[in-house]
């Protein structure tokens, strides 16, 4: 039986295959993109990410660890979802926490 020979590249492009690269989602900073459900995502290290997430038509800032399954990152059951109303009140005690956490 005969091996299959690979199929000479046909490409009429004059940039070669570095076209063929996935597009980057980067926005604003460098902890700052887009993860492929399109949700503006920041990466805080260690599996741990905060995302803006629609869910039943109301907007939440979610903050989630996330495990490995299978290549894929996955949503883990830690981590918390605030509304608008929490996350402004979280943004307007951030002075005060950093001030505590100075103390330690």
């Amino acid at each position: 039986m005969p091996k299959k020979s690979k199929r000479a590249d046909t490409s009429d492009s004059d940039s070669g295959p570095e076209d063929r690269e996935p597009i980057k989602k980067k926005v604003k900073s460098d902890n700052s993109f887009r993860t492929e459900d399109s949700e503006p995502t920041w990466d805080l290290g260690k599996n741990r990410f905060v995302k803006i997430s629609d869910f039943k038509g109301k907007v939440y800032v979610n903050i989630r660890e996330f495990y490995n399954a299978d290549g894929d990152l996955r949503p883990g059951k830690k981590g918390i979802m605030l509304t608008g109303e929490q996350w402004q009140r979280f943004k307007a005690s951030v002075n005060e926490i950093d001030e505590e956490m100075k103390k330690k």
